[in-house]
């Protein structure tokens, strides 16, 4: 490896990190501000013209705290998650194009490249748990364990419903098979696996049991604090705009536009800054979902993964494949995927509302308590009722 192509690697290393800083300090100040409308509230205001520079505030508050570490904890680990949480988070963003050509390094293989990487944040969050040597912590990392390993089969399966519409594992190659139709309107089902499937792998609302604050008080970040604390926050807000230009990049068309009479740079620009509106739309979508659905207990949570999202994954894989062994018209399979996806959406809301009539707890008094165990008043040197 030559001096000049170090210098190359270097460049985009940089770059790279300073588009990752920028984003998740604008995701902080949208979010907040979009928290706030929806609660009726003003938000950030005081910190630059209307809060904007409140993140970059709140940054250097992070970097600037004592880092504490308990005694008890395992030094080499607790100090490593942070790092193994941010890393994979990091490396997604490598492959992933904003236009024709821009992009770091496209692989043929990109979509396999990001799932594999995807997969060792949990290894992170299981991390910092044992590495706290807190009991609160431990259980959030064995929480983040089960709920992220659960719902990466839908999260693959719905990839791989996909591949095999656009027939590669490019990216680029995906967005250019959209050109005329977006396989949202191919596989609304598909979009709709992939979308809550990535929410729980964010660990955002409603599926953000593993660091719930009135259940494990923060889960495995409950003895970090300063800049190790920052880093799994700047992961998971990198992580949220990797989801969202994932959802644009399989499902919406990415940066295909209807008609474009431009070429060359211009087209380009264009092409990045259409694929960056859709981008934020499906951000402003989970910060929406935030803002308005309350958290799932965690058997729920499983019971919804495993007996709703899995099956209809495979279901999902089924209908396509059928589709295009049989050469059957797209068309048939956006019916099927819809009817499924209504029937799914009537499931859910139909259990919600039987769930919520369901008695969990009853009060009964202590004469029928006592008749239905059998014993009388006397037995028990009280007065008869």
């Amino acid at each position: 490896m030559t001096l000049s192509e170090v210098f190359i690697i270097l460049t985009k290393a940089v770059i790279l990190m300073l588009s990752v800083s920028f984003v998740v300090l604008l995701l902080t100040y949208a979010e907040r501000k979009a928290l706030a409308r929806i609660q009726q509230r003003m938000g950030p205001t005081r910190v630059g013209f209307r809060g904007i520079l409140q993140p970059v505030a709140d940054a250097l508050k992070l970097i600037a705290k004592e880092d504490i570490l308990p005694t008890w904890a395992d030094k080499g680990i607790y100090w490593l998650a942070p790092i193994a949480v941010f890393v994979p988070a990091f490396l997604m963003w490598v492959t992933i194009p904003v236009a024709q050509q821009v992009v770091v390094e496209n692989l043929d293989l990109g979509l396999l490249y990001i799932v594999a990487v995807s997969v060792l944040s949990v290894l992170g969050l299981v991390m910092a748990g044992w590495g706290s040597a807190n009991k609160w912590a431990v259980m959030g990392g064995l929480r983040a364990a089960g709920q992220l390993i659960s719902y990466e089969i839908p999260f693959i399966m719905a990839i791989l419903g996909v591949v095999m519409l656009a027939q590669s594992l490019d990216l680029t190659e995906v967005v250019t098979q959209q050109n005329s139709v977006p396989f949202a309107l191919v596989q609304p089902l598909g979009l709709f696996i992939f979308l809550t499937s990535a929410l729980a792998e964010l660990g955002r609302t409603p599926f953000d049991i593993h660091h719930a604050e009135s259940e494990v008080v923060g889960g495995p970040f409950v003895e970090y604090s300063g800049a190790h604390w920052s880093i799994f926050f700047l992961a998971e807000y990198m992580n949220t705009f990797t989801i969202a230009v994932l959802t644009v990049l399989l499902f919406l068309g990415g940066w295909s536009w209807p008609i474009m009479p431009f070429d060359g740079f211009l087209h380009t620009t264009l092409s990045a800054i259409w694929l960056l509106l859709k981008t934020s739309a499906v951000i402003w979508l989970i910060f929406w979902i935030r803002g308005t659905y309350p958290r799932l207990r965690i058997d729920q949570l499983m019971a919804f993964g495993w007996k709703m999202l899995v099956p209809l994954s495979f279901l999902n894989i089924l209908m396509t494949a059928i589709v295009l062994f049989y050469s059957i018209p797209l068309w048939v399979l956006t019916c099927l995927s819809g009817i499924f996806l209504i029937a799914t959406v009537y499931i859910i809301r139909f259990s919600a509302s039987s769930s919520m009539k369901r008695e969990t707890i009853r009060l009964i008094s202590a004469k029928e308590l006592r008749s239905k165990v059998g014993i009388s008043p006397l037995e028990t040197g009280g007065k008869p009722e």
